[in-house]
């Protein structure tokens, strides 16, 4: 990409929102030290609130839940090929069970994974609260981007736009 951005505080937590609410699924990372791919699982980002916190419904007893009790760091890979978005989150996981949060963040979305609904008790919460960020975005649609791909191709000059940066939390 041509252009290189950086966001900043109040405007790098708007960032993070509207990226991670418009590409939604991630690839969410724990037990980062076995690199190994086994505890990397899609995961549904439920919220980023102000503060810059990603927000997951998760169930109490789970895997991804032992392996955040073991270790907190944690890695998010939110990706949408078809708008050209990307972003990596590096932050610290939480679990929570607080009953006011759960009523806050629940969407009916969320009751295929909790057949009780928000009152299932093994409901939890996950916090991610990043330590780093760093996006990439393109600019345009997709059929235009790859149009202009098949230009620069041939004109030898990168005819694609679009900022990347780190995204200051």
């Amino acid at each position: 990409m041509s252009n290189t951005q950086s966001e900043h505080t109040i405007e790098g937590i708007d960032k993070l929102k509207e990226l991670v609410e418009a590409i939604n699924i991630c690839l969410f990372c724990t037990d980062l030290k076995t690199n190994d791919g086994a505890t990397t699982r899609p995961m549904s980002a439920v919220k980023v609130c102000d503060q810059g916190n990603i927000w997951f419904f998760n169930q109490k007893d789970s895997e991804k839940n032992k392996e955040i009790l073991n270790d907190p760091k944690v890695q998010l890979f939110f990706a949408h090929p078809g708008k050209g978005s990307y972003v990596v989150v590096n932050g610290d996981a939480t679990i929570t069970t607080d009953r006011e949060k759960i009523e806050e963040l629940w969407t009916p979305d969320v009751k295929i994974w909790f057949d009780e609904g928000k009152d299932d008790p093994n409901i939890s919460l996950i916090k991610v609260t990043p330590s780093s960020a760093y996006f990439w975005d393109t600019d345009g649609n997709r059929m235009i981007n790859i149009l202009k791909m098949a230009a620069s191709f041939v004109t030898g000059t990168n005819l694609v736009s679009g900022t990347e940066g780190e995204i200051k939390i």
